[in-house]
């Protein structure tokens, strides 16, 4: 059985984000298999027309039962402390391509029939923000009475089923596996009054007080991460009373299923991301390790119906005709539902205003899907200028369409470019669908996309794809537009004069997609249901615990086994203590990891290892990388580190980058200079370092002080 918010895949009216298709395939390819699949999701309004549509019909189920709101006072102002909500559940039931739908509804699930998600705003002053937790309360409710023989419970999305493993477990006892379709940050929280009241009323318990996250750490690092990390969506604003609804669902499902391996590697330890020293010390990440053996990676795909679709011959010159596009140009597609910041289409369209202006001979294709009655007088007026300004290059669509029309933009596409940030992405199905055209990717360095091969250097490697930018964690990131400009220009220069490597990438690109099948995946998930219902553990291999620096599970033998592995993961990874203990004794492998440290900016490793004997490098370029010099009252600061793109100075008193929080260096050479109010003294500053290809690590040093 699947429990999902969103499934309508199979209609393009009833479908509002890629996890929608993720659902929809992956249960249809499950009963293609011989299983009985059922979807439990909400009607969100649509109930007239799946009965005209589909033929829907209603069941006998109704629910009355009263909804417990628990607000937090400092988020509901003006609202009280307590709202119980009366709702009646009923259910429409339909059956489509070999898959039992049941539609709930009840006047809250009923809500925003044109979003389905209730905007972050909605917090605090608007009730219809609790629409997810009572789509939990009301689906435990529905799968107890009416399909609780079911073996398994497939559930998308920890957010929208948190509740949903501890109360299956409770009654009838049904396995719950969580399926992580998004990046959401891993240590976000909800009211734990309201957790436990919605316990209580499904009968079920869990000891919150063992998620509770430590006391925070004084010092300047974590008072800068606090400070800083919400504008990187990594981490939220801390909230009292909070309980990481994440642990939750590690702790009580049977197994956790990511969508590619970058994705779990990823969730698993924030590396190299501005959240990673944070999350190292929260609660989710020692749950996550004692839960290792439930990870796996279940796997997503282009729908097969996408890989039958074929291009007659002339489409592509027809196609961009029609448009009243130049067919003799290298076209550029772009296609995402409209998110300005976590698909990077801001800095996307200021690269294609700048290569525009300079009057680059290109087509540029973008599709922003706004559901609903949104219209484009709702896009951004740089969107629109833009628009305007270039008629004959540009093509701007935001109407949500079926996949037929999809597939005419991407089949005419020479380039795909996903410019996506903050590693929100996860698969990314629309950059595999305008691959398996033929479209040469250009994207971010995301760790979720990684199965799509543009990361490669298609210079040096045969399996590359396509072009790389940057990942990025900032909400307006100069160095992500200005790569992108420079990769358009890049792959338009490739298409016009080097036809052949072109023709080799786009083949790549093509053969690349079409692997990534629905039949694979279904296989992977397959396979893990039953070792649930088997009760089997898959214990995690020495390898994997080691690439995650999970080095407590390790035994002395395979500390002995893995020596030099675990010497320079761990230099890479900032781990100090078990880089030396690795190194004993072992000159070449202490010199091999102190350069690998320095590479990537873990300094304290660097220190640890120049206290060893015989000490394998330079004490000089670590112990007096950032010098400073009091002159009338302000310190001007160089920091000397040759690996690094840009260094951002905090210091943990201040308030704007002009006066030291955040403060961009100005780089000559292989140093970064700067001028904030001092005296700094002896106090540490902290500094953010941006290393090649999207790496970012924090470095906390007392500066040494120039006369």
């Amino acid at each position: 059985m699947t429990f999902a918010f969103e499934c309508g895949a199979f209609d393009p009216r009833l479908m509002r984000s890629g996890t929608a298709a993720l659902v929809w395939n992956s249960a249809v390819e499950l009963a293609e298999r011989g299983h009985t699949v059922s979807i439990v999701t909400p009607a969100h309004g649509h109930g007239p027309y799946l009965r005209e549509r589909y033929g829907a019909r209603d069941t006998a189920f109704a629910d009355e039962f009263r909804m417990p709101l628990v607000l937090d006072p400092a988020v509901w102002h003006g609202f009280p402390s307590r709202v119980d909500v009366p709702l009646r559940t009923t259910a429409l039931h339909m059956r489509h391509q070999g898959v039992d739908l049941y539609f709930l509804s009840n006047t809250c699930l009923d809500l925003l029939p044109e979003t389905f998600l209730p905007d972050a705003e909605a917090e605090g002053r608007d009730l219809s923000f609790f629409k997810e937790p009572v789509f939990q309360v009301a689906g435990v409710r529905f799968i107890r009475q009416v399909l609780g023989a079911a073996d398994l419970v497939q559930a998308y999305e920890p957010y929208q089923h948190y509740l949903l493993p501890v109360a299956l477990r409770a009654t009838p006892g049904i396995p719950v596996v969580s399926t992580v379709a998004t990046n959401v940050p891993v240590n976000d929280k909800v009211h734990r009054p309201q957790v436990e009241e919605l316990l209580a009323l499904l009968g079920a318990e869990a000891d919150l007080d063992g998620y509770a996250d430590p006391p925070e750490d004084p010092g300047a690092l974590h008072e800068v991460l606090r400070r800083y990390l919400p504008s990187t969506l990594l981490d939220p604003a801390e909230r009292p009373g909070g309980v990481t609804y994440r642990s939750l669902v590690l702790e009580f499902a049977a197994a956790v299923d990511f969508l590619t391996q970058g994705q779990s590697e990823y969730v698993a330890t924030f590396a190299d991301t501005p959240f990673e020293a944070r999350f190292r010390r929260l609660t989710v990440s020692e749950v996550l390790r004692r839960n290792a053996d439930k990870l796996f990676v279940g796997g997503c795909a282009v729908s097969d119906s996408w890989l039958r679709r074929t291009a007659a011959k002339e489409h592509r010159r027809d196609f961009l005709s029609g448009l009243g596009l130049d067919p003799t140009w290298p076209t550029f597609y772009h296609s995402a539902r409209y998110a300005p910041h976590h698909k990077g289409q801001s800095e996307l369209f200021q690269a294609v205003t700048r290569v525009l202006d300079e009057g680059l001979e290109a087509n540029f294709l973008i599709r922003c899907a706004l559901p609903g009655t949104k219209t484009r007088q709702e896009l951004p007026p740089s969107l629109r200028e833009m628009t305007e300004k270039h008629k004959n290059r540009l093509r701007v669509n935001w109407e949500m369409v079926d996949e037929a029309t999809l597939f005419d933009y991407a089949s005419a596409a020479d380039f795909c470019v996903f410019p996506s940030k903050f590693e929100m992405d996860t698969f990314l199905i629309a950059q595999g669908e305008a691959m398996a055209c033929g479209a040469v990717p250009i994207a971010t360095l995301q760790s979720g996309t990684r199965h799509f091969g543009h990361a490669f250097d298609w210079h040096e490697q045969a399996e590359a794809t396509g072009f790389a930018v940057a990942r990025s964690f900032r909400p307006d990131d100069d160095l992500l537009r200005d790569r992108l400009a420079e990769r358009i220009r890049e792959a338009a220069r490739l298409y016009r004069h080097d036809a052949g490597t072109y023709a080799r990438l786009s083949e790549r690109a093509r053969r690349t997609a079409r692997q990534l099948t629905w039949d694979a995946s279904t296989r992977l998930r397959e396979e893990r249901f039953q070792r649930v219902l088997a009760g089997a553990v898959v214990p995690g291999d020495p390898e994997t615990l080691i690439r995650r620096g999970w080095y407590e599970g390790l035994d002395d033998q395979t500390w002995a086994a893995h020596r030099e592995l675990i010497a320079l993961s761990a230099a890479a990874q900032g781990r100090p203590q078990e880089c030396v203990r690795a190194c004993a004794g072992r000159p070449d492998l202490a010199e091999a990891a102190f350069r690998t440290a320095y590479r990537a900016a873990r300094f304290q490793v660097c220190e640890a290892l120049l206290g060893m004997p015989g000490h394998p490098g330079e004490a000089h370029q670590v112990r007096h990388r950032l010098r400073a010099r009091e002159r009338g009252g302000r310190a001007e600061v160089v920091y000397h580190f040759p690996h690094a793109e840009r260094v951002e100075l905090f210091t943990p008193g201040a308030d704007s980058p002009a006066d030291g929080f955040g403060q961009p260096l100005n780089r000559e050479g292989d140093t970064f200079r700067g001028s904030v109010p001092g005296p700094l003294g002896d106090h540490p500053v902290v500094l953010l370092v941006t290393l090649p290809r999207g790496r970012f690590v924090w470095d906390e040093v007392r500066p040494v002080p120039e006369h």
